[in-house]
Order: C-alpha cells, then sequence, then structure tokens
C-alpha cells in the first residue's frame, strides 16, 4: 500500500534563473513601494481632516443651521470615500503591481481582493470618482440656493463646468469598463 505525498508535502520546483536584466526589470517593481508608503502618510493625513471636521461638527452644532450641518455631515462622508479609494489604491496596487499579501483565510481580507487585477482596479478607481464627484456636486447642489448673492462660493458657470466634469466621470467609466468587457470577450472567444 503505497502513500501519495500530499501536496504540502511536495517540495516545490526552484523558479528559472533570471539573467541580469530582466532580474532588473522585474525587481524595479519594489521603487512603487514608497510611493504606497506616501499614500498611506496621506491616510493619515485625511484622518486629521476627518477628525478635524468632526470636531468642527459636534462643537458648533447647536450654533450650525441644519443647511450647514449637512454641508459638514457631506465633507465628513467626501473624507471617508477619498480614504475608501486610497485604501483601493494602497491595497489593491501593491497587490497586483509589487508582491502577493498572501491574505487567504485573515478574516479582515476584503472580498474584492481575491479577483483583483488591473482591469478590475480601474473600474473600481473610476466608480470611486464617480462617488466622489457625486458628493461634491451634491454640495454645489446644496449651496445652490446662494448663487448671485456675495455668500456663493461659485457660480451658474461654475455649476456648470462641476456636472460636465461628473458627466465625462461617468462616460469614462462606462468607457472603461466597456473597453474591459471587450477584452475579456475577446480572450474567450481566443481560449476556445
Amino acid at each position: 500500500m503505497s502513500v501519495e505525498p500530499s501536496p504540502q508535502s511536495e517540495p516545490r520546483s526552484p523558479s528559472p534563473r533570471l539573467g541580469l536584466l530582466p532580474m532588473i526589470i522585474f525587481g524595479s517593481r519594489w521603487l512603487q513601494l514608497p510611493l504606497y508608503l506616501g499614500l498611506i502618510v496621506a491616510q493619515c493625513v485625511y484622518i486629521v481632516l476627518f477628525l478635524k471636521e468632526l470636531w468642527h461638527l459636534s462643537w458648533h452644532a447647536i450654533d450650525l443651521t441644519e443647511q450647514q450641518i449637512m454641508m459638514s455631515v457631506l465633507a465628513l462622508i467626501d473624507v471617508v470615500m477619498i480614504s475608501n479609494l486610497l485604501v483601493m489604491v494602497i491595497v489593491g496596487g501593491y497587490e497586483t503591481f509589487v508582491s502577493r499579501l498572501d491574505l487567504q483565510g485573515h478574516p479582515d481580507e476584503p472580498e474584492w481582493l481575491g479577483h483583483v487585477n488591473a482591469s478590475v482596479l480601474k473600474i473600481k478607481l473610476a466608480m470611486a470618482i464617480i462617488g466622489i464627484s457625486s458628493i461634491a456636486l451634491l454640495r454645489t447642489f446644496i449651496e445652490a440656493g446662494n448663487l448671485g448673492s456675495n455668500r456663493a462660493g461659485f457660480t451658474e458657470t461654475g455649476v456648470m463646468w462641476q456636472v460636465l466634469i461628473h458627466l465625462t466621470f461617468i462616460a469614462s467609466a462606462i468607457g472603461i469598463a466597456y473597453v474591459d468587457k471587450l477584452g475579456d470577450s475577446g480572450t474567450r472567444k481566443q481560449a476556445e
């Protein structure tokens, strides 16, 4: 009776030796590490900004109007959405372009991380940017009652440009998703 070794006990075959130039090119992916560490510092800055906004809202809630409270809450949501975008770029970008995080089985592993690649990351980032733009546009629409007065922080032309930029983000996201879908269907046809 022979016992087959389990796949876990089989020794891994050594990876092929790379030549000097391919090794340098492949190793250059680690040059992105300082960029991701810098985004972690930016995340810390957003934490400070969030706490500052939250402190201001909490401390002055009695003196603020409903519109001012709504604007403060939208500012908090905006900070959170940008922070989420940073997390997606840091974790997804590092996993996709630098090195595996080996989080399989970790209880806090993000659900989307298991199937992240450059295409998925682009679409997720485009959707996050649309969300951030939507919050900014909503803040503008709430303040639109002040148009024409000296309290307005923008003009009618400024509102128009914000809407056009937001629509451009939406069109870009649809274009990215469509091109990605075309690429997937082309890859499937070649596999058949």
